[in-house]
């Protein structure tokens, strides 16, 4: 079984997926860095060159692999959630973590981001991050086997919460 982390840039994926990582032994990869890694270019590159469709085309690849592995723990890119197929491929042998934050929180995390194009285009970034999360909540929330808030807790907290819901779960 894996151990599938979705939501919005800045809630503590890659770092809480990191940590995860060295308590369990299981190998950790990022569905951003995967797409990085075979496209030999940045996301923002990626993504001027080639389109948003096409980055998110290389994501559902990279997604329908990791489905057929196991004990990973697999760190998505927040939009992974956008195409249905990338869920029931994720679900098919992974727990699904949605680790949530509120607005301030998430502009204070990324507010030095260079590596994300925008996804609304003329919005400020605060006015992004709301909309954006606007559009994708109600896809987070079905995807998710399981929700923790992120805000004003520590990566070890959050992977604490983690590792004591897959003990419930038996994982």
């Amino acid at each position: 079984m894996n151990i599938v982390l979705i939501g919005y840039r800045g809630t503590g994926k890659s770092s809480v997926g990191k940590l995860l990582a060295e308590r369990s032994g299981r190998t950790l990869i990022s569905t951003d860095a995967e797409v990085v890694h075979r496209a030999g270019q940045s996301i923002p590159d990626i993504v001027k060159q080639h389109g948003w469709d096409h980055f998110r085309d290389l994501e559902s690849e990279v997604c329908r692999e990791l489905a057929g592995k196991d004990q990973l723990i697999i760190d998505t890119g927040g939009g992974a959630i956008l195409r249905q197929d990338n869920v029931d491929q994720l679900k098919a042998r992974g727990i699904v973590f949605w680790l949530t934050a509120e607005v301030p929180t998430i502009s204070h995390r990324i507010g030095g981001d260079t590596q994300r194009p925008s996804l609304t285009g003329a919005k400020s970034f605060v006015e992004e991050i709301e909309e954006v999360l606007h559009e994708r909540r109600p896809k987070y929330r079905a995807a998710a086997d399981h929700t923790i808030a992120t805000d004003h807790k520590t990566v070890i907290e959050i992977a604490d919460a983690i590792q004591a819901l897959l003990q419930t779960s038996q994982c």
